[in-house]
């Protein structure tokens, strides 16, 4: 199977077994870009110990709205730790917004956290710290040596489920119900 032409833009990477001694250790990511220039992506199912009251405040910035005390800040990948990125539906018009496609989008500015801030942010957003990225090829060639699983993302997984369970979701979206059935020799039959 050519991997030249694979465009895992709106995909998840599920992690396999074989990276458990990465940072992407039992990770879901959601790749936001993915050309020939290589790929970026957002872990999206490892919180951190920062609130996003927590960020904000460490921003300086002023909420007027009251905000969940215990929505988490994720680790969203070991590139620029401390950026705050935001994935978020409706994409809407943000300073520096990157469109994964109609429905999401990914911005780094901080009037989308000043607006959130103020109850007037997109309807949906997840904020992570950080990302994840791949040089030209790179997943690509992970890929073939079975690192990752792949699967179409589903938006409903990123927004609506705690972050604890979207890593069993998206196992569901390709029909696994148990991460204990992946085995290394996945993709070798």
């Amino acid at each position: 199977m050519a991997m030249e032409n694979i465009n895992l833009t709106h995909h998840f990477l599920i992690a396999m077994p074989s990276l458990v001694d990465s940072v992407f250790s039992k990770t879901l990511t959601y790749i936001c870009e993915h050309n020939d220039q290589g790929a970026i992506g957002i872990v999206i199912n490892r919180p951190t110990d920062l609130t996003l009251v927590g960020l904000l405040k460490q921003l300086g910035i002023q909420q007027t709205d009251s905000l969940i005390e215990t929505t988490p800040v994720l680790f969203g990948g070991p590139v620029q730790m401390d950026c705050g990125f935001v994935l978020h539906h409706p994409v809407g018009k943000w300073q520096s917004t990157l469109a994964v496609n109609q429905e999401v989008g990914l911005t780094t500015s901080l009037d989308i956290l000043k607006a959130i801030a103020n109850a007037d942010g997109p309807e949906q957003v997840l904020i992570a710290l950080g990302y994840a990225g791949w040089a030209a090829g790179q997943i690509e060639h992970e890929l073939a040596q079975n690192a990752w699983l792949t699967v179409p993302a589903s938006s409903d997984v990123i927004f609506n489920l705690p972050s604890d369970e979207r890593f069993s979701a998206a196992m569901q979206l390709l029909g696994i119900s148990d991460a204990a059935n992946l085995s290394n020799e996945i993709g070798h039959a």
